[in-house]
């Protein structure tokens, strides 16, 4: 049986539901698995009630799957040493959703989706099922365009997916999830998440990068 929340539905598939056992899994294993779950759930929601409200449609298996998946690089299960977050995330869901029957370009938006939703403004100019996770990450995450959704929407969400201390425990999540591979932070926003909780962190900086690099002038 299907679940609706706020006016959008959670498809009742196979995909979905083994989607939801593979974040919950993942996220168990988290030092703030709640937080990062009942995240995930509302990315998805928020998205889709902005997709909802500015006419766009979006495959809503694909939006779950990159609600779902889009912090899954944080969590021991899918974290590598070497790389951003965003993109261990992406290639799970990826491999998820082809081994579950979806197209290569099914799949491969909803992997940029995951890469590229720390990375502002480019999402949105991609398919909908790209920008439907930045949509909902900068809604739950810095509170963009809030004021956009209905308050009994709002409180719908937030009454299924409860984000107590969310702000902290994102944050600590966050710095948990990348303080060991701090070189991938390099031009993103991560660093700040670094940079707040270690106060020994030192940024990397462009404009060094470029003024001392191996070419002579």
């Amino acid at each position: 049986m299907s679940e609706t929340i706020a006016g959008i539905r959670i498809p009742d598939t196979g995909l979905v539901r083994a989607a939801t056992e593979v974040a919950r899994s993942a996220t168990d294993d988290a030092v703030v698995g709640d937080t990062l779950f009942h995240h995930s759930r509302r990315v998805f929601l928020w998205g889709m009630l902005k997709s909802k409200a500015r006419g766009i449609e979006v495959d809503p298996e694909l939006a779950y799957v990159g609600g779902m998946f889009h912090d899954l690089g944080l969590t021991q299960t899918f974290r590598k040493p070497d790389r951003r977050f965003e993109i261990d995330g992406a290639d799970a869901a990826f491999g998820f959703l082809r081994d579950h029957g979806r197209s290569e370009a099914d799949a491969r938006n909803v992997w940029l989706a995951i890469a590229l939703h720390t990375t502002p403004e480019v999402p949105l100019h991609l398919a909908p099922e790209v920008g439907v996770v930045t949509l909902g990450v900068e809604t739950d995450v810095l509170g963009v365009d809030l004021g956009q959704i209905g308050d009994a929407d709002i409180q719908a969400v937030v009454e299924a997916h409860p984000r107590p201390d969310f702000k902290r425990q994102i944050l600590h999540a966050f710095y948990e999830g990348m303080a060991d591979r701090p070189d991938t932070t390099f031009g993103t926003m991560n660093d700040d998440v670094l940079a707040y909780f270690d106060r020994r962190f030192k940024r990397t900086n462009f404009v060094d990068v470029i003024r001392n690099n191996a070419w002579p002038e």
